[in-house]
């Protein structure tokens, strides 16, 4: 079993959209990857993340919606066609794309970073998922949609953090990891 588990952690890779196939995936694979996101670890249970998943006719909306916005915040002299382009069609070559979001809990009884520290514990089980079920995925975080309140139809408690995409990857892709030296990065005490 941990081999199993070493083995998922270590090839875990984000997997941009250029890489994926277009093919469907299945809206029940993505209700299986939500769920075991909501199984993260969350202080005081609040439970703090909060989706909003794209899919068929709602990518092209988003796509567009993202270049426009990447076009509004660009200043004319930096602003460039092809990554206009880019910011459109990325959408389009994902299965599925979702908001990842946090809800403040009324009563700030934690700290905003503990709500965050659980999305992003969330979006772990998401990336682990994926990966145990050959699927490519990738935690993007382009301005364009953190700003995106109204877009997302978030309440005011609501705050969005990225964009999770998630593909069908193309056959035969590899990608190596490369991580340093744990012992270069731990500090052990023992008296």
């Amino acid at each position: 079993m941990i081999e199993t588990i070493n083995r998922l952690i270590k090839t875990r890779r984000s997997i941009f959209p250029a890489m994926y196939t277009g093919e469907r995936v299945e809206d029940l694979v993505i209700e299986n990857i939500l769920e075991n996101a909501n199984w993260a670890p969350n202080h005081k249970k609040t439970e703090p993340w909060r989706f909003v998943v794209f899919t068929n006719l709602a990518l092209q909306r988003l796509g567009e919606f993202l270049a426009n916005r990447y076009k509004e915040l660009t200043p004319p002299e930096k602003f460039m066609e092809i990554k206009f382009k880019k910011t459109k069609n990325k959408p389009l070559k994902s299965s599925h794309v979702i908001a990842l979001c946090v809800e403040r809990d009324k009563n700030e009884k934690i700290p905003e970073w503990e709500e965050l520290a659980a999305l992003s514990c969330a979006v772990q089980n998401m990336y682990l998922t994926c990966t145990a079920m050959g699927l490519g995925c990738y935690w993007s975080t382009p301005k364009t949609i953190i700003e995106a309140k109204e877009f997302l139809d978030l309440p005011e408690n609501q705050k969005c953090f990225g964009l999770f995409y998630i593909g069908v990857p193309q056959a035969g892709l590899v990608i190596e990891g490369e991580r340093r030296d744990i012992g270069l990065k731990t500090k052990w005490r023992r008296e």
